[in-house]
């Protein structure tokens, strides 16, 4: 069967595809044997040839078949290896490569004859190649000649109409030579049409000359004989086919015989040229003018501008003749002088740019040749405006001298005093007899920033460019001085006014003008920033990002944090007769708790006074908000101060200290009414800070006896294994010394197995010895000076007053002293130093016996 499939001579793999792809069925007659493959098995064929025993007669027969198809297969094995031998034969190979040489040189010698049948054909072409550049060469020579027939009859006839001075047909003639006479360009080497080349040149500059005679004559004609217009707007026609440059001539020479008196009438020595007569500069143009676009005007085209290189060329001259003068000036030089010329002649400016709809840039641009530039009149006074600038310095300067002199205080104390009985209100617009309220903001503020404005404006209109800048700098210094010398020097004095202990009374004065200074401050830095913004808008652009006045804001911002702590300063010293009352009480002699302490009703009382005082006063909120938790913050440090200083507490004592505390946490709760003032934040921080001070409080009221219950108790409110801590609350107790060693034994055995607590609370920061003032206000000493921003910290009372541990660090404290017990996650370690577990040890030792 193989074989039958093979007789077409095909490969075996070719037919297989054919037969996968046309999916042939084999016949059923096909023999075992023709698969012989790597899946070819035996057993199954014999299975096949001998299904059954009867079938085993037939063996002899399969025998013969299977011998005649080994003979078949032997025969056409020989048959393949007879044809391979034929293959490998080495005549054959060379017999190949001899015919592959006979192919080369046959292509050799056919190359060779296509080579002479090109030349052969080039040949043939070849004259006929030479008609054809002939024939475009004639035709070429037909048309150049035809153009050079019509040049020379152009120019003929231009020069015929130039003789008898026909303009307007010259204009036609001209514009047709000029353009026939460009195809020539190239041919200029030919003699003939170099003499015609040279004849145009020559008639041209005969046109041109005899043009400048006719505008020569134009211009300067006799009055007595009128000239036709006609003729000089054909002679303009001419002018314009001659080129630009032609043109820019004679506008040119119009223009300076036109000016030519206006040179001589107002020459900068003589009295008319002065920088006092410059209106009548600006008066001789505009007649100038008018006669020159109601009569000679008229006569050129419209697209000439002549008028626009009338204004430039005046504009140059004026220019030059004004930096002149003002550099003769000098010193001499008034700002009102300066003023006034400079704005006549910004006025006059932008008279001309209203009148051609244009903008003066944009028209001296336009009416000078490019290689020239012209400036605007008014650029002449930019280097001389410093006059104006130093005049506003001088203004300023004489404006808050009376402000600034600490023996006159002009209209500062007037505005920071508070309406008598007997004082004469001011008077008012209003039709009405009511007295005009007190101000708000004091009116040297008002003052000066009106006076920005109006300077900022005027500046503008003179200059946006250096003068502007220079005086956005004179602003600067002068917000500076305001800041530094009108409002910061009120605040310098540190300390608050010697008072007895027991005078709770407060400056009324002092507050209001307190508030009024922290209105004025808010209002200048606001207004601060409106002012860089404005002048960013008028300035040009290469100074816009060297204007901010940020400096200048910080400052009043400092103004208002330094008016604050007068308001804090005022209410420490209102309070300073209750606290140290407070201080000196006797608490172990205290046997019951009947109520809150007299001293409390002071605190209270002195702190809403002083929180009306200030309410209505300050304008901002934020402000008012600030105090509220500075005042918070200071209440509760003295508070605190007063109770470590007045100890031992005892038991009952405490238990009083606790009902003043909450007394007076009610009363700072209510210390910011209203919802503008009232925040979560606030009541946050003071229920915090109130509750660590109530837990002080509550561990103090708690017996020592048991000790156990006691250490739990403290462990609970407190929260810390610092024996450092625990000491403080003995000490503050009062606990004799003897029974502190055995507390102490006792609180570190144990704290020894309660491994959760931390090592560190808010009683590290306790200091045991605190001062009696807070010097609010002091740079050295600023213990409640937070940043305007900030609400009471949670460690606002504790922390603000620290004090060294007893020996070493504090348990879970670093080397360098910083706690890092408090971080999250931290564990208390009892015994994490060894050192300082050993000096304890030798302390509680050496002490001797209370």
């Amino acid at each position: 069967m193989q074989r039958r499939r093979n007789e077409a001579g095909l490969p075996q793999e070719l037919v297989l595809a054919i037969e996968r792809v046309l999916e042939l069925v084999p016949e059923q007659n096909d023999d075992f044997l023709d698969d012989l493959s790597s899946n070819f098995n035996p057993v199954d064929v014999l299975n096949q040839l001998f299904p059954e025993e009867a079938s085993l007669s037939q063996l002899e027969v399969v025998q013969a078949r299977l011998a005649e198809n080994e003979r078949e297969l032997q025969a056409e094995i020989d048959a393949l290896q007879d044809e391979l031998r034929r293959d490998q034969d080495p005549t054959k190979m060379q017999l190949i490569q001899e015919m592959i040489s006979d192919l080369l040189g046959r292509m050799s010698r056919i190359r060779e004859k296509a080579s002479e049948s090109e030349a052969v054909v080039r040949s043939i072409t070849k004259d006929i190649q030479v008609l054809d550049l002939a024939k475009k060469n004639l035709i070429l020579s037909m048309t150049t000649l035809k153009r050079l027939q019509m040049l020379v009859n152009a120019l003929t006839q231009l020069e015929d109409q130039v003789k008898e001075k026909r303009y307007a047909e010259v204009a036609h003639s001209l514009a047709a030579v000029k353009q026939i006479s460009t195809s020539f360009k190239s041919y200029t080497s030919v003699h003939p049409i170099m003499q015609v080349w040279k004849r145009i040149q020559q008639v041209q500059g005969d046109i041109r000359t005899q043009l400048d005679a006719e505008f020569d004559t134009f211009f300067l004609q006799d009055p007595s004989k009128p000239f036709k217009t006609a003729y000089i707007t054909d002679a303009c026609a001419v002018v314009d086919v001659l080129g630009p440059d032609v043109r820019t001539q004679l506008v040119e020479r119009h223009v300076a015989l036109e000016l030519k008196e206006y040179r001589r009438i107002f020459r900068a020595s003589d009295e008319a040229g002065h920088l006092d007569n410059i209106s009548r500069r600006f008066a001789w143009f505009r007649r100038l003018l008018t006669s020159h676009e109601t009569a000679i005007g008229r006569v050129f085209p419209a697209e000439w501008r002549v008028g626009w290189w009338l204004f430039a060329k005046f504009v140059a001259i004026t220019r030059d003749d004004l930096s002149t003068l003002l550099s003769k000036a000098g010193p001499s030089l008034t700002v009102k002088v300066l003023l006034e010329t400079l704005q006549q002649t910004t006025d006059f400016e932008l008279s001309m740019a209203k009148k051609w709809v244009t903008p003066l840039d944009e028209i001296l641009h336009t009416a000078v040749p490019p290689a020239v530039h012209i400036q605007s009149m008014s650029s002449a006074f930019e280097p001389h405006l410093g006059i104006f600038v130093e005049a506003q310095d001088k203004a300023l300067a004489d404006m808050l001298a009376p402000h600034r002199n600490p023996k006159a205080r002009g209209s500062l104390d007037t505005a920071s005093k508070p309406p008598t009985a007997n004082s004469t209100p001011r008077p008012s617009l209003s039709t009405n007899d009511e007295p005009e309220p007190a101000p708000i903001v004091l009116p040297s503020s008002t003052e000066l920033f009106y006076f920005y404005a109006q300077s900022l404006e005027q500046c503008a209109k003179l200059s946006t460019g250096q003068a502007l800048f220079d005086l956005c700098g004179v602003q600067k210094k002068w917000l500076k001085i305001y800041a530094e010398g009108v409002l910061s020097p009120k605040f310098k004095r540190l300390q608050p006014q010697s008072r007895k202990s027991t005078d709770s009374r407060f400056d009324m004065a002092e507050l209001q003008q307190a508030c009024l200074f922290i209105n004025t401050a808010d209002y200048c830095q606001t207004t601060a920033a409106e002012l860089e913004e404005k002048v960013k808008e008028k300035v040009n652009d290469k100074f816009k990002g060297k204007v901010t006045l940020q400096s200048e804001r910080d400052l009043f911002m400092s103004v208002i944090s330094a008016a604050i702590n007068v308001q804090l300063r005022e209410l420490e010293s209102a309070c300073d007769g209750a606290f140290n009352a407070m201080s000196r009480v006797n608490w172990g002699a205290i046997s019951q708790v009947t109520g809150h302490s007299p001293f409390i009703d002071d605190v209270i009382q002195v702190t809403e006074q002083v929180t009306e005082v200030i309410k209505p006063l300050v304008e901002q909120k934020k402000y008012l908000r600030n105090f509220f938790d500075k005042a918070c913050s200071l209440i509760l440090i003295r508070f605190t101060n007063a109770l470590v200083k007045s100890r031992p507490l005892k038991e009952i004592g405490a238990e009083q200290l606790l009902l003043d505390l909450g007394v007076v946490k009610s009363c700072l709760m209510k210390l910011p009414a209203g919802e503008t003032l009232a925040t979560s934040g606030y009541a946050r921080s003071l229920t915090k800070i109130t509750t660590r001070l109530e837990a002080l409080l509550k561990v103090i009221v708690t017996p020592v006896d048991p000790s156990e219950g006691f250490i739990l108790n403290y462990t609970l409110l407190i929260g810390d294994a610092s024996f450092s801590n625990f000491q403080k609350i003995l000490d503050l107790k009062g606990t004799p010394k003897m029974e502190q060693n055995s507390l102490l034994d006792s609180f570190l055995t144990v704290t020894s197995t309660k491994t959760d607590l931390e090592s560190t609370s808010f009683l590290t920061s306790l200091d045991m010895d605190p001062p009696l003032s807070l010097t609010i206000g002091s740079p050295s000493v600023s213990r409640v000076a937070l940043p305007l921003s900030a609400p009471v910290g949670a460690e606002g009372v504790f922390g603000a007053l620290t004090s060294p541990p007893l020996a070493g660090p504090p348990t879970g404290s670093s080397a360098d002293g910083s706690v890092k017990g408090n971080e999250p996650g931290a564990k208390r370690e009892v015994f994490s130093d060894i050192r300082r577990f050993v000096t304890f040890g030798l302390r509680r030792d050496t002490q001797p016996p209370s």
